[in-house]
């Protein structure tokens, strides 16, 4: 055992060590605040909701623990254990040891081997715990067809992607990761304009917003915050979840507002409108382009750091391959990379969350704070969302602040 996987595998069993010791604290502390409603949300959430909730929550740690361990199981199968080689010297006979054909082999293999390892516990999720807490909405058939679906999208898709990626790769020389780079924001920005147009619509039906008062609410909304939309839709989420949401997606001109059906049921004119407000405080506050500008570098880096580590004979080495080609290098970095970008967890969940909270506060000034209040209470609620989060699990895993520390900022905001 080289250095190198000597720190691969003691990073790669420490950050799991962590993942279950912070999850198994997150279990633990929900439900040993089980039979107490937080005083805040005493009058509002029965103490039988906030059971079912706590309940839930446990029972989705539970299998997401078995999850992290499947994952880290599968990373440790693919580069030490020698799956990733076999793969390669597989499918080499066929296409040609180090061809294009061969390099998107070996990435889209992986691919269709990371869904089946991750098929039993969607299952588990969708088919047990969201049905037993009567969540699920979603049938046999229409989970099979939307596998179909989303495997067809990543072969039309996926595969002339990688197939360009791995080219770039190839033609361009030493500096090919900043050609792949910059093909790589281009493809994720022209991903934000098509997705609502030509792919949404291929799993939900979105429909004109029909409520005359709703839709002239939400557009005077629209107008005070100078927001540009290409449409108000209601889309049939009530086909596959019970949960409520509301967002706005796109990018420029084709940038439009989303309602889910279930939300419309559970919330008021008022309510709906606040929530709105809230997603357009994100846009207000350009936390879409403020991501993107922490994405971009970020990509880039790694990028770089990519391109280094491919000519690197210890790095295929210490990770349990003798092929050095790009595809395998891609490969590895990969597997490889979020055992050791996990420390970065708390500080991306930190920004999400001050985004939350400057969203909040927009959402107070253009609606009001006690509205955005009623429908988180209601969103809590009926979408069985812990009240009591172990703090530091929080901390690092969050992207939303903990639903007592939210609505005591919006009810101290003024009015």
């Amino acid at each position: 055992m080289n250095a190198f996987t000597a720190l691969f595998v003691c990073v790669l069993l420490l950050g799991l060590a962590a993942r279950l010791a912070l999850m198994q604290r997150h279990r633990h502390h929900v439900q040993a605040h089980r039979n107490r409603v937080p005083e805040a949300f005493a009058d509002a959430i029965p103490l039988a909701s906030h059971q079912r909730a706590a309940d839930y929550t446990a029972a989705r740690v539970s299998l997401g623990m078995r999850d992290a361990v499947a994952g880290v199981v599968l990373v440790l199968v693919l580069t030490l254990g020698g799956g990733l080689q076999f793969i390669h010297d597989a499918w080499a006979p066929l296409l040609g040891a180090g061809s294009l054909a061969h390099g998107v082999a070996l990435l889209a293999t992986l691919g269709v081997l990371g869904w089946l390892v991750d098929l039993p516990f969607v299952l588990a999720r969708t088919f047990g715990i969201e049905r037993r807490f009567g969540f699920n909405r979603m049938t046999p058939r229409l989970f099979v067809t939307d596998t179909v679906r989303q495997g067809a999208l990543a072969a039309l898709i996926g595969l002339p992607v990688l197939a360009l990626l791995l080219w770039l790769a190839g033609a361009m020389g030493e500096l090919w990761w900043l050609w792949v780079w910059a093909f790589w924001l281009g493809f994720n920005l022209l991903a934000m304009i098509i997705w609502p147009t030509f792919i949404a619509p291929l799993f939900n039906t979105f429909t004109p917003l029909a409520d005359s008062a709703l839709k002239a609410r939400v557009e005077a909304l629209l107008a005070r915050c100078g927001f540009q939309s290409k449409g108000l839709f209601v889309m049939d989420g009530s086909r596959r979840s019970a949960h409520g949401n509301a967002y706005f997606t796109g990018f420029g001109a084709a940038k439009r507002i989303v309602f889910f059906d279930t939300l419309l049921a559970k919330l008021n004119a008022d309510e709906v409108e606040a929530v709105l407000a809230h997603e357009l405080g994100h846009f207000r506050h350009h936390h879409i382009i403020k991501r993107l500008a922490v994405l971009a570098p970020t990509s880039l880096v790694l990028l770089a750091l990519l391109g280094w580590l491919a000519s690197q004979p210890w790095f295929f080495t210490g990770l349990g391959t003798s092929a050095n080609d790009m595809a395998t290098a891609l490969a590895l970095f990969f597997l490889v990379l979020p055992a050791f970008t996990f420390p970065l967890a708390p500080v991306l969940s930190h920004m999400s969350r001050r985004h939350e909270f400057e969203a909040d506060a927009y959402a107070a000034k253009q609606t009001r704070a006690s509205d955005l209040v009623a429908a988180l209470v209601k969103l809590y609620r009926d979408n069985a969302s812990t009240l009591t989060p172990d703090p530091l699990y929080s901390r690092v895993f969050d992207s939303h602040p903990p639903a007592v520390l939210r609505v005591a900022r919006l009810q101290a905001l003024p009015h």
